[in-house]
């Protein structure tokens, strides 16, 4: 299904703009928090969100129907 493959892309997508070595979100987020801020703490504080991520793809995995069931 198209409609599910194309959410799949996108979800993705967003999962990369979070996590290292590439998370564009992250470095945006460097450039205007106060210099105490450590990119460590950044990478750490990203990690229940990534964790979210996940789950929903692997609910969008296991339950299809989630995302095509609306089209119904």
């Amino acid at each position: 299904d198209m409609v599910w493959f194309g959410v799949m892309i996108g979800v993705n997508l967003q999962t990369s703009f979070l996590t290292p070595p590439f998370g564009f979100a992250l470095f945006y987020l460097r450039g205007v928090v106060p210099q105490e801020v450590k990119t460590t703490q950044i990478y750490r504080g990203v990690i229940p969100f990534i964790a979210l991520q996940i789950l929903g793809l692997l609910l969008l995995i296991l339950f299809p129907g989630l995302v095509t069931g609306l089209l119904d």
